[in-house]
């Protein structure tokens, strides 16, 4: 086991989102360029796409932020639902106890790939879909798609890869100065990064917009990209 950051151990190839729901969102804020800023962006999207009494869905919910934020933005809107989904039992937990006072959110302890999904005006997945094993990642776009009203809006975020190895070196590397600078010490990094090993598996901008594709989504755009983390939003 080493620290990833004060509050959080990880052992080596064995990352997991299970036991530290207390301390997930100051770390991952931390952690991930324009976290804020791209909560920020999926709020002023759904000014798009939310017919009447609409259904979102958000995949991997974690602590319930992305869902606060987003019902706030949407305070004068009682007709919708926003339906939170995590396979993290204290994540649910987080979330539930976060919107305990807004009937409009429900979370459920579930696995993508079993889940009974409504239909939904928006799907969004903040960073999840890169933690689900590549051999099972194109029947969870498949899913989505399937799930989407026709018009309904697919937000999706992700670290991405580059397109080859030179870029990789140079994004790995600007990413580490910017955890240095952002008051991750040499130590915590490296251990975040042995963590992650066979864990977190993300596709290159590329290899999203192929299993959006293949999945059966035309319409597609890059909204939000910093080096190696970026944005989409897919209509369908």
């Amino acid at each position: 086991m080493g620290k990833v950051d004060p509050k959080i151990e990880a052992p080596n190839a064995g990352w997991s989102f299970e036991n530290i729901s207390d301390a997930f969102d100051e770390h991952v804020e931390r952690s991930v360029p324009l976290y804020n800023e791209g909560h920020d962006l999926v709020c002023q999207l759904s000014d798009f796409f939310l017919p009447p009494d609409a259904v979102v869905t958000e995949l991997g919910t974690s602590t319930g932020v992305l869902c606060s934020r987003f019902l706030k933005h949407n305070s004068d809107r009682d007709d919708i639902r926003y339906v939170g989904i995590d396979v993290v039992g204290s994540m649910v937990s987080k979330a539930s106890e976060r919107l305990a006072n807004d009937r409009r959110a429900e979370f459920f302890e579930a696995d993508v790939l079993t889940h009974s999904f409504e239909r939904s005006s928006m799907v969004i997945s903040y960073y999840c879909l890169q933690f689900i094993p590549p051999r099972t990642r194109q029947t969870v776009f498949d899913i989505v798609y399937n799930t989407l009203d026709w018009g309904g809006a697919f937000v999706l975020f992700e670290k991405v890869r580059a397109p080859d190895a030179r870029f990789q070196d140079v994004c790995g590397q600007i990413y580490q100065e910017y955890k240095l600078q952002r008051n991750f010490n040499e130590s915590e990094i490296l251990n975040k990064q042995r963590s992650l090993k066979g864990v977190l598996e993300p596709f290159s901008t590329q290899g999203n917009l192929d299993l959006m594709k293949r999945a059966g989504f035309v319409d597609v755009m890059s909204i939000m990209k910093w080096v190696n983390f970026e944005g989409f939003l897919a209509i369908k």
